[in-house]
């Protein structure tokens, strides 16, 4: 602790204990007030201005100091000097003394506070910087809460000490009028509760609801602001207008349609997205292939004593995987979505006011829809860094990757997130020579270093050359043939190839359809606030072109926020919930991860236990010949209420299904353990590790209660 900060607590300290030494609390009370009324209406005929500064600088230094007696002293401003004369006093002595608290509690603890809890805070810290005024105004006008405390919480967020009088000062006015009103009138109150009179209860009632009045009042000049440079339609041609047809624009649309809203949904490429055309369909189709192709070359494990082989084209392969996008393909058609209500049209969008949008179909016909809401669901794209050379070589991404007939013999992939991984795999069990090439020291770096371990170790046994800490930096070709130059520790590695795939991330797609023009606030994605609403309350934006997510079940999941929020608003309307979002990456070994990783939970400094059980004990797994990998439960410490899961192996990406819905109930793990799981099945996992858990709590001092009273029924005196 620094000398000044020491010197504070000193000082404060010795305040507090005079008080509390000399019991100057005897002071602040009714009884005392009361009986000094008529001298203190003396003094102040004798002493006027006397008077108003020792109560002035008494007060700032009861609030200061946190003190009981602030409210005393405010019912002693209206007894000695009047109802107009002792709110000035009150209202600005209040004010001063509650901004020194302020200070106080920044000086000493905001920096403590914030390297401790720092990311628990992120939320509270964007809200106060974005509506930090607003909030404690509310909090100035409901005196349910004890303004000591606002005070000193307030001090430890990122508000401004000027904010933070002024409105303290108008906030806290309107109750200082109700109790300094209440002290004119100090000689007939017998006790505190005698202040809270039917009429004054009527008004702290009144203060109580002002804050929502005050909201959309705020609400109101704000949105007046935004939509100040366009013209509102007298009538509106849709409900709502989404803009982009994958899984999140589908489900906006579907909802829409389902509750007899006018929805029209516009797609410029093919409805499904990413997901059904380019993503999640084709990848796990290709996944499968390769699977298949791996198991062969394990024949032995599972009994034959030759190993088998396949006889296959790439071709073919990626022509089957064409198939399966066919096949799930109806699933998102035109067809079906206006068979449901939903008017589809092929063509791209622009937005050019906040309550129209212009069309241009495919033929080149243009027409414009006015809607009462718009919905943005325009997806994202993969992220192609600017490495030089990486134009002139060529390149592959999850986009047209599918258009490969021919199985490149060396493929390096560039990203060891999910999607790179997912295919490094997949190609390398068809055959080609893979290099994954990765900047960061661990593939699948939002999980557990020991699940990373894991996944690498099982690629470099089948052969993928693994190359962690290595950074692209040109791409180039000699006499013929295509080389990336890496740089790992401090030196160029050189790594030939025949074709690049790039994965090292996606991009929200932003520009082409009217955000700038318009003014629609963006970052790396549109800005949302906790309803999908963006700076334009009737505008909404949901999936992957919002975030924070990019799967597909998150964005189907915003889609209900933002299609209800788009039709009932200002009725009704929710915060997206994000409390409970699994993931799976489907390599071999799968992984799976619903809630925090122990990774997360000690950046974040939150206390847990870790229950695990390793599958290759599981019947199940080990008759399947797949017995590796592992589930990991973070609990409350000493309790069972699960705080998140990482399972790694087989089918790990539906066993996590369990515990999503645990958690998003508040299962615990005990009700896992006595919840029947069919035998032999790889669902048993689930049960076992809460038996772990289990074990671990058993209640021992109990149990050895319980072994003497089975020795006593044996007859065993020992």
């Amino acid at each position: 602790m620094s000398l000044r900060k020491l010197l504070v607590v000193v000082a404060v300290a010795v305040f507090v204990a005079v008080y509390f030494g000399l019991d100057l609390g005897r002071y602040f009370s009714l009884e005392a007030m009361k009986a000094q009324q008529a001298a203190l209406d003396a003094y102040r005929a004798a002493n006027p201005w006397l008077t108003a500064g020792i109560f002035f600088v008494g007060y700032v230094a009861v609030t200061a100091l946190s003190l009981p007696g602030a409210a005393i002293m405010t019912l002693a401003g209206g007894a000695v000097f009047g109802l107009l004369w002792g709110t000035v006093l009150v209202s600005f002595a209040s004010s001063l003394g509650a901004t020194l608290a302020f200070l106080a509690s920044r000086f000493l603890l905001r920096d403590w506070v914030q390297a401790r809890f720092g990311d628990r805070l992120r939320a509270i810290n964007q809200g106060v910087e974005k509506d930090g005024g607003f909030y404690l105004f509310t909090l100035r006008l409901v005196p349910v809460f004890p303004f000591f405390m606002i005070n000193l919480l307030m001090g430890l967020t990122s508000m401004r000490a000027g904010t933070f009088y002024w409105v303290s000062q108008l906030g806290m006015l309107a109750g200082t009028l109700v109790y300094v009103n209440a002290g004119t009138q100090l000689a007939g109150i017998s006790s505190l509760s005698g202040i809270l009179s039917p009429a004054l209860i009527g008004s702290f009632a009144l203060l109580g609801i002002f804050p929502l009045i005050a909201k959309k009042i705020v609400d109101g000049i704000k949105a007046k602001k935004v939509y100040a440079r366009w013209t509102r339609p007298a009538k509106f041609d849709r409900n709502v207008v989404v803009i982009g047809g994958g899984s999140a624009g589908l489900v906006t649309a579907y909802i829409a349609a389902a509750v007899k809203a006018k929805v029209t949904l516009i797609e410029k490429h093919k409805l499904g997205g990413d997901c059904l055309n380019t993503g999640c369909v084709p990848s796990k189709a290709l996944i499968r292939s390769a699977k298949f192709l791996s198991h062969l070359s394990r024949a032995e494990e599972f009994g034959f004593r030759r190993g088998a082989s396949a006889d296959f084209s790439f071709a073919e392969v990626m022509e089957r995987v064409q198939r399966v996008v066919k096949t799930v393909e109806p699933h998102d058609s035109v067809e079906r979505y206006t068979g449901l209500g939903v008017d589809v049209i092929e063509g791209s969008a622009k937005i050019v006011s906040p309550w129209e949008v212009e069309l241009t179909h495919h033929n080149g016909a243009t027409e414009k829809l006015s809607t009462r809401s718009i919905v943005i669901a325009a997806g994202a794209r993969p992220f192609v860094p600017p490495i030089p050379g990486i134009e002139e070589t060529g390149y592959l991404t999850s986009d047209n990757v599918w258009n490969l007939r021919e199985l490149p013999k060396r493929l390096v992939v560039l990203g060891g997130g999910p999607i790179g991984c997912e295919l490094t795999q997949a190609f390398a069990r068809f055959g080609s020579r893979v290099s994954q090439v990765e900047m960061l020291p661990r593939l699948m770096i939002r999980e557990d270093p020991e699940v990373s371990d894991l996944v690498a170790a099982r690629f470099r046994r089948e052969g993928i050359d693994v190359l962690l800490e290595h950074k692209a930096k040109q791409f180039v070709v000699e006499n013929g043939e295509k080389i990336l130059i890496a740089e790992h520790e401090g030196r160029d590695v050189r790594i030939p190839f025949d074709a690049v795939l790039v994965a090292v991330g996606r991009v929200a797609n932003l520009k082409g359809y009217g955000l700038e023009e318009v003014g629609v606030s963006t970052g790396r994605t549109v800005d949302t606030n906790d309803f999908l609403q963006t700076n334009y309350p009737n505008i909404y934006a949901a999936g992957d072109v919002a975030g924070p997510y990019q799967f597909t079940h998150t964005a189907a999941h915003q889609a209900w926020y933002a299609a209800v929020n788009a039709l009932f608003d200002p009725f009704k309307k929710f915060k997206a919930d994000y409390s409970v979002i699994p993931w799976a990456t489907f390599v071999e070994p799968e992984v799976a991860r619903v809630g925090l990783n122990e990774t997360e939970a000690k950046e974040k400094g939150i206390a847990y236990e870790v229950a695990r059980y390793d599958i290759d004990d599981l019947d199940r797994a080990i008759a399947d010949s797949e017995a590796h990998g592992f589930i990991k439960v973070l609990t409350v410490s000493g309790k069972d209420r699960i705080l998140g899961v990482t399972i790694v192996g087989e089918h790990a990406g539906d066993l996590i299904a369990e515990y999503v819905l645990a958690m998003k109930h508040g299962i615990g793990l005990n009700q896992i353990l006595g919840t029947i799981h069919i035998y032999p099945t790889m669902a048993e996992a689930n049960k076992y590790v809460a038996g772990v858990w289990k074990k671990a709590h058993a209640p021992q001092a109990l149990l050895a209660w319980v072994a003497r009273f089975h020795a006593w029924r044996r007859g065993d005196s020992t």
